[in-house]
Parts: C-alpha cells; sequence; structure tokens
C-alpha cells in the first residue's frame, strides 16, 4: 500500500470512527460525513487520474454532485432540528415522536 493510499483509507476510516463513536452533536455527526465523503473524492480522482482512463473522469464530479446535496440536505435537517428542539444534539431528539 503507498502513502497516498493509506492517508486517505485513514482519512476515511477516521472520518467512520468519529461518526461511530463521537455522535453528540448533528452538526459534528455531518462533519463526519462531509470528510469521508471528501476522502473518496480525492481517492477517486487519483484512481481516475492514476489509470489515465478518460471514462472514469466523470464520476468524481458525480460523486461530489451527490456530496453537495447531501450538505444542503443535511443543513436543512439541522436548522429544521434547532428551530423546532432548540438544540442540536442527538440525544434529545426522538425520531417517534413528531
Amino acid at each position: 500500500m503507498t502513502p497516498v493510499h493509506f492517508a486517505f483509507s485513514s482519512a476515511f476510516v477516521l472520518g467512520l470512527v468519529g461518526l461511530a463513536f463521537h455522535r453528540i452533536h448533528l452538526l459534528s455527526a455531518l462533519l463526519c460525513l462531509e470528510g469521508m465523503m471528501l476522502s473518496l473524492f480525492i481517492a477517486l480522482s487519483l484512481w481516475a487520474l492514476q489509470l489515465d482512463a478518460t471514462g472514469y473522469s466523470a464520476s468524481p464530479m458525480l460523486l461530489l454532485a451527490f456530496s453537495a446535496c447531501e450538505a444542503s440536505a443535511g443543513l436543512a435537517l439541522l436548522v429544521a432540528t434547532a428551530r423546532t428542539h432548540g438544540t442540536d444534539r442527538l440525544q434529545s431528539l426522538n425520531l417517534l415522536q413528531c
């Protein structure tokens, strides 16, 4: 495994560990998801560059577009949650209650 692959793999795993163990606030969970998506974007971009394949060059841009949509939906949920519940703490949210 090259150092570049190790760096992006460890960045993805670090985001996954942060998402799994540090879910106190909704904003921290969204930041961990964004870190995971950005590490996937950079890894996919480097993979397409290393293969010199023009067919895979659109995949990183598609992933980046989906990541932007995910971020905007997450921020909309964050604002709606903060307005209705007064906080973004995940433990105070009850999904069974309207």
